[in-house]
């Protein structure tokens, strides 16, 4: 028997960092498939902005919530499913990133980034995982990212928080699976949003968040446990994942432009 593959008739699709990226545009996506969306994020303000898109036949509405606070994240979920009914989806979106380099290595910088992207995940897992389990049927999306195959220049903090991702889905997979729980990780590659404006490299394959929102959509209906876009940056990534570490190494050096940077 296949696992679980939600729909708009299933429940609630609950998306978190949903204010911005990625996230704001996969709401407005799975609202015109029909979903009812609850979507969180810290901001008020660009949540209620969120709330006035025109979405056709769905709807989507605010749950403001900071996923580094592990109560908040149960009281949120609790408060989407008396409102709005159970949580048939859930896409744990919610990150950020900071550039972290090798001349100066800041511990409280990568606290700052785990507590968001790893453990922001997990707490707003936690809560959900318990509901499913009690209906013995949901879907999961975690949105990694493809910096997560291997360390590239600057994100020693973000992308390790994305392999760290990627670990956590694939382990889970072998119990949730047991109680009709879908889990998938999505990998995006380089995406136009605030974050990667922050990136020193080149980013090949640059999309459009409006773009990632729809292969995402995709993506979630397939229900294939990686989902990975653009093809034409995923499957490269992946050749070269496969590179001995020390021919990878120095091809990314030259290929990232990294060789010619000054230290510092």
């Amino acid at each position: 028997m296949s696992l679980f593959r939600a729909s708009p008739e299933d429940g609630v699709a609950w998306v978190t960092g949903a204010s911005g990226g990625i996230g704001y545009a996969l709401c407005v996506a799975l609202a015109r498939e029909g979903y009812t969306v609850a979507a969180s994020a810290r901001s008020v303000d660009k949540l209620e902005t969120l709330t006035k898109e025109t979405v056709g036949k769905g709807r989507i509405l605010a749950f403001p919530l900071d996923v580094t606070d592990e109560d908040a994240a149960r009281s949120t979920v609790e408060r989407i499913e008396a409102e709005l009914g159970p949580i048939a989806l859930a896409v744990l979106n919610a990150g950020t990133s900071l550039p972290a380099a090798g001349s100066r290595v800041q511990p409280a910088l990568y606290e700052r980034v785990y507590d968001v992207n790893i453990f922001g995940v997990v707490r707003c897992l936690a809560p959900v995982v318990e509901k499913m389990k009690a209906r013995k049927r949901g879907q999961i999306a975690i949105v990694g990212s493809l910096t997560a195959y291997f360390g590239l220049p600057t994100t020693a903090a973000y992308g390790s928080t994305k392999s760290a991702l990627n670990t956590i889905a694939e382990a889970l997979r072998f119990d949730l699976r047991k109680i009709n729980v879908r889990i998938q990780m999505i990998n995006p590659g380089f995406v136009e949003t605030a974050m990667t404006r922050l990136n020193k490299f080149p980013m090949p394959a640059l999309m459009q968040t409006d773009a990632a929102a729809a292969r995402m959509v995709s993506g979630l209906r397939s229900g294939g446990f990686e989902v990975v876009f653009p093809r034409r940056l995923a499957w490269p990534m992946k050749l070269v994942r496969m590179l001995p570490h020390g021919l990878r190494h120095e091809l990314l050096f030259r290929l990232s432009g990294w060789n010619k940077k000054s230290w510092g």
